[in-house]
């Protein structure tokens, strides 16, 4: 679905990612299929229940004081982020959103991180 040799996201496939080679699945291994990424630390995207991205989904995010959020709104799109998220996600001061499938979202996060621009990754691993 999307390979980069450069990373920091090196692959993605349904419900696993490869980041800095290190595998992060929905087996278990990692983090696991929902992630949070700032620059190059990966962590688990605890807060997302369902498919509706709620504004109380994101709060680790919006305490990083980050220029740009790209959220990987899974492979089919199936993550909603409903207006009242975005202007909340605008609101705290994020300068860019951008909402992508999540193997789109990985390309554009992989380019902003190595253009040195502080952004961070939501991403819904699977649907």
């Amino acid at each position: 679905m999307f390979i980069d040799s450069a990373g920091p996201i090196e692959r993605f496939e349904w419900g696993k990612f490869q980041i800095d080679g290190r595998v992060h699945s929905m087996d278990g291994v990692g983090v696991g299929k929902d992630i949070f990424m700032l620059g190059r630390d990966v962590q688990p995207w605890r807060a997302r229940k369902g498919h509706r991205l709620e504004p109380k989904m994101v709060p680790s995010v919006l305490a990083s004081e980050i220029e740009v959020l790209v959220i990987g709104n899974g492979v089919n799109g199936a993550l909603k982020v409903p207006k009242k998220t975005r202007n909340a996600i605008l609101a705290a001061g994020v300068g860019e959103l951008i909402i992508e499938p999540t193997p789109k979202a990985c390309a554009i996060y992989n380019e902003l991180v190595r253009q040195g621009k502080k952004a961070a990754l939501l991403a819904h691993g699977t649907c």
